[in-house]
């Protein structure tokens, strides 16, 4: 006997919601539970225990982590589904953050009907399912690990992106100027770069900012 899929619909755009109903209805062994506008509407829908399967945007009205805080969300509940999210979004941040946060699947809403059907069972046998660019990032992130960079350097850097002097960001950790610079020194040196324009660039293509 075919064991029916049973799928909750997670995504802030109604005519999103509605085409992917209308795709999954037409597999038999696919039943939509329910669709939410709200990521963490997914999380409590799915404490109900029915749900086999969460189709996952990663941003919500704006809000760029509440897909990834929502995953983490399912991926704690007592009786967990799989998730597989559908994004419009491929940078490194978003992919890596998804996958640690605890998807089982990563695809582009530009993938076909076939690529997405097929996704859906191989996240409901607890396969991964990844489209191709996601797996070829994956995979340079693999080759290429991003650098580790300390807390206090985090913040620094994340100071610096925002456009503060190193005044500015000596005021607001209460520390030295000194202790600033040589901060940076220590980021420049793991990110390869040599100024702060390219240190902010190059933390954002690893997914650091």
């Amino acid at each position: 006997m075919t064991t029916t899929i049973r799928i909750l619909i997670a995504d802030d755009h109604a005519v999103v919601r509605t085409g992917l109903r209308a795709l999954l209805a037409s597999d038999p062994a696919i039943e939509v539970l329910a669709d939410v506008s709200e990521a963490s509407a997914a999380v409590e829908r799915s404490r109900v225990g029915d749900v086999d399967v969460v189709l996952m945007d990663l941003r919500f009205a704006g809000d760029a982590t509440a897909g990834v805080r929502a995953t983490a969300g399912l991926r704690e509940l007592s009786d967990p589904p799989q998730v597989l999210v559908l994004t419009s979004h491929d940078t490194d941040a978003d992919i890596v953050g998804a996958i640690e946060a605890g998807a089982c699947g990563y695809l582009l809403k530009d993938a076909g009907p076939d690529e997405l059907l097929g996704a859906v069972h191989a996240a409901a046998a607890g396969e991964s399912a990844l489209s191709p660019t996601v797996a070829a990032t994956l995979m340079g992130r693999l080759r290429n690990p991003r650098p580790a960079l300390t807390e206090r350097e985090a913040e620094v850097l994340h100071a610096v992106a925002e456009g503060s002097t190193n005044r500015q960001v000596a005021a607001s950790l209460h520390v030295s100027e000194a202790t600033v610079k040589t901060h940076l020194v220590h980021v420049f040196d793991k990110l390869g770069v040599t100024s702060r324009t390219a240190a902010v660039a190059r933390a954002r293509e690893l997914g650091l900012l």
